[in-house]
């Protein structure tokens, strides 16, 4: 089994909070990990909701289905009892026991106000993305930890990779099922099932919607727009779909875990709420899938593969936050002059990390621009900034200035 980042601060949360919710895409590993935590470091019990007879007792008799657990029990899929968030809340109340149970669910809890409300207080929330290329290559990466301590300096060497290497790991991404399939064809396959499944079921729990026939459109629309501007004006007139159906399937989107925002940055808080995010898919193998994408389309098509590569990063540093110490929050940044850095990240102190994607295998001190614009803006709270870039070689461009191999987020000699 591979290795998941995020179990160490699952058994840390396991250890002093009474509940625990382990969110995430369907397909992501969510069972898999629950269950090897029951096998291990945490022994439970293991009930799923997606197996028929345990959702009837469930949906039945909520209070009588939680009074007959005992000891910690693990309660996959738990969404889809609509009133058993209740049930739990009132036996934690009446004994409040660390690790008592570990509940996982394929929709995002702020999408889930009986989960959300019911449980407020005495549960932690853990979220599980498609692996990451360091879960994939045994070690959980250490990067944006690295990059945040006042003493960094950059690796000496970084084991660069080339542009078909990469192009093979963004058109894989990182579900488990697509990393066991070989070749191109079955991973289309299982792409075209798994698309169908996620949008007649998990967003048809999120809701009331019965006509779906919208939704395969939308998404492609979507991933024909990564790395952009959310424009919702513009992505109404491309649909012929009213403004306010169109944030309602948004939602339901971005609660099924298919696509997340990346809000903009600003210096000043009140600001950040109303400028426009950008918009990424949760995955790159599924965005190739959506918008037609193979190796040969990313060799010949440059701004695609820009746009993709930079989706690639964006994702990989937000898998990385389920097991930093820093833990610092994601954003871009633009200025009305059209400096711009295409990710953010900010600790909790303030300090900012600046980091700049480029699809060329060369670099170049223009690249830098948005950068340091950055710095001049923020002084001191500018720690540093990197442009990640498809070459080799680790270089210097300046006071806490760096280029990267995008590999470089990942393995390190």
């Amino acid at each position: 089994m591979i290795l998941r980042g995020i179990k160490r601060q699952l058994l840390a949360s396991l250890e002093d909070s009474p509940s625990v919710y382990l969110q995430g895409a369907r397909q992501t590993g969510k069972s898999t990990l629950a269950k090897s935590l029951a096998d291990g470091e945490y022994p439970a019990r293991y009930l799923t909701l997606d197996n028929a007879g345990v959702l009837a007792a469930a949906e039945s008799d909520p209070r009588a289905f939680v009074a007959g657990i005992e000891g910690p029990t693990i309660i996959d899929e738990v969404q889809r009892a609509r009133q058993l968030p209740l049930a739990i809340k009132e036996s934690i109340d009446a004994r409040r026991v660390s690790g008592r149970f570990l509940l996982t669910g394929s929709a995002n809890v702020v999408l889930l106000p009986r989960v959300a409300s019911a449980l407020a207080g005495r549960i932690e929330i853990h979220t599980l993305w498609p692996f990451s290329q360091g879960e994939l290559g045994g070690s959980p990466e250490r990067f944006i930890d690295d990059v945040f301590r006042t003493d960094y300096t950059p690796p000496g060497r970084v084991e660069g990779e080339d542009w078909q290497q990469l192009f093979e790991r963004i058109l894989k991404g990182g579900f488990p099922e697509i990393v066991r399939r070989r070749g191109p064809d079955r991973r289309r396959a299982w792409f075209g099932s798994y698309v169908t499944t996620i949008l007649q079921r998990e967003v048809r729990d999120l809701s009331s919607i019965e006509d779906l026939g919208a939704m395969p459109r939308l998404l492609a629309l979507l991933g024909a727009r990564v790395g952009s501007l959310l424009n919702y004006a513009e992505l109404s007139r491309s649909l012929s779909m009213p403004q306010t159906t169109l944030k309602r399937y948004m939602a339901l989107l971005e609660g099924a875990f298919l696509i997340q925002m990346l809000p903009a940055w600003s210096s000043n808080l009140g600001k950040r709420l109303v400028k426009s995010p950008k918009l990424q898919l949760v995955d790159t193998g599924l965005l190739c899938h959506l918008i037609g994408a193979n190796s040969r389309r990313l060799m010949g098509e440059p701004r695609i593969a820009g746009q993709i590569l930079e989706n690639f990063v964006a994702m990989e540093l937000r898998k990385h936050l389920g097991w930093s110490q820093v833990s610092p929050r994601l954003f871009h940044f633009q200025t009305q002059t059209g400096q711009e850095v295409d990710i953010v990240l900010e600790d909790c102190t303030g300090k900012i990390v600046g980091v700049e994607v480029k699809s060329s295998a060369a670099v170049k001190s223009s690249d830098f621009r948005g950068l340091r614009a950055l710095r001049e803006m923020l002084g001191d709270q500018f720690l540093r900034g990197f442009v990640l870039y498809a070459g080799s070689e680790v270089l210097s461009f300046g006071t806490d200035l760096f280029a990267l191999p995008v590999s470089g987020l990942w393995h390190t000699r």
